[in-house]
């Protein structure tokens, strides 16, 4: 298992070498910047954000102008990004930020959290890449390192495997150069610890990966258990009574020839 200190260092100079470094949100650093880049970026790809991100700087240059703008003005602008909760919960933010800041972008976590749509991670990403403030982040492509890397099972998910990659996040991250080694975290699984099909020959962190070293990394980071699994209204035959009988139950049967009309999942 790789030391944390050695782990910030690679995952730091392959940074140097290989990350990106002049994405339209990276030109000029200010929390505003940095917080519409990392909502627009939830669950979207980084080429599908960029024009997006684009329009909506060209029509909310700072926050007051998003605050001020109608609801249904925003939503347009939006269109076609998808999850449009996210949108809504931009807009209120940014009226929080007039009513409550002065239209200042907040400057500390507790400030930042605090806004509608806004977690931890996020509120992390804003203050480490836009202010240098040292705080870890936890976003799906640093979970995805982080699961294979330190071969954490599980669903990321779940209460106590998010906190365990919570604790490895917070000891990986260095005290020095933390906007560069978050951001560096968010290149490496978006452009090499890829869901599928990984580049692990290219990963700066492949000697050290437990999962690389047994062949797990299809299995991490764990999926979501199904809440109605595969074959769960399956029927089998029963050797021992001679019915059908409903996957899962031992008491469910019914009598062979019998067209049987199971309930819908």
């Amino acid at each position: 298992m790789m030391q944390a200190q050695q782990f910030s260092h690679v995952v730091l100079d392959w940074y140097q070498r290989y990350g990106r470094k002049t994405l339209p949100w990276q030109l000029d650093k200010t929390p505003y910047q940095v917080w519409l880049s990392e909502v627009m970026l939830q669950q979207t790809q980084v080429a599908t954000v960029i024009p997006y991100f684009q329009r909506f700087m060209a029509h909310f240059p700072n926050v007051r102008a998003l605050a001020e703008a109608p609801q249904d003005e925003v939503l347009h602008l939006w269109t076609g990004l998808g999850y449009y909760a996210r949108a809504r919960n931009l807009h209120k933010a940014a009226q929080t930020i007039v009513a409550q800041h002065g239209g200042e972008f907040p400057t500390t976590f507790e400030e930042i959290v605090a806004l509608p749509g806004v977690g931890r991670s996020t509120a992390g990403a804003i203050l480490s890449l836009s202010q240098g403030q040292h705080y870890p982040i936890l976003d799906g492509n640093v979970k995805r390192v982080l699961a294979r890397c330190y071969a954490i099972a599980g669903w990321p998910g779940k209460k106590e495997v998010e906190n365990r990659l919570w604790e490895i996040s917070e000891e990986v991250t260095p005290a020095k150069g933390v906007g560069q080694f978050n951001q560096a975290m968010m290149d490496l699984g978006a452009m090499v610890c890829t869901r599928s099909k990984p580049k692990c020959e290219l990963c700066p962190l492949n000697v050290g990966c437990i999962a690389n070293g047994n062949s797990s990394l299809g299995q991490l980071p764990g999926q979501k258990a199904q809440a109605n699994p595969a074959g769960k209204n399956r029927l089998l035959p029963d050797a021992t009574t001679g019915r059908w009988r409903l996957a899962g139950t031992a008491t469910r049967s019914w009598p062979m020839g019998r067209v049987i009309l199971l309930p819908a999942v």
